[in-house]
């Protein structure tokens, strides 16, 4: 069973930096994708950044690409995603994910099978 734990969330001004980790266990974390995905109440989850198994293939959304980097330790199970130059609107709940199947890569929500409960990430103005 695969479980997923984000950390890193908190309260923030316009401006500021985090890094999200999400720890993984349960699966064969090294040959799996993974993503990152946020959600705002009221509106569906989205895609924020992903990265391949290898770690050496990315993917960002729009809305964060320059200011948003993902990454991964495949020696500690863990991923990672800086935040720089926060804006109010990056305010919303970050879930980490893991794909269905192993070596895949993907920005698509339905091709993740597994989700962590979520870490808050609040920007002020």
């Amino acid at each position: 069973q695969v479980q997923l734990v984000e950390s890193g969330g908190g309260l923030v001004q316009a401006g500021d930096s985090l890094r999200l980790s999400c720890s993984a266990s349960g699966r064969a974390f090294s040959l799996y994708g993974m993503g990152w995905f946020r959600q705002v109440p009221g509106k569906e989850r989205e895609f924020v950044a992903a990265i391949a198994w290898t770690g050496d293939t990315v993917s960002y959304a729009r809305s964060v690409k320059g200011r948003f980097t993902i990454s991964r330790d495949n020696a500690k199970n863990t991923l990672y995603l800086q935040m720089n130059s926060l804006k109010t609107e990056d305010t919303a709940v970050y879930y980490c994910a893991v794909t269905r199947n192993s070596f895949d890569f993907s920005a698509r929500r339905d091709d993740y099978d597994a989700w962590g409960l979520g870490t808050h990430v609040t920007v002020n103005s």
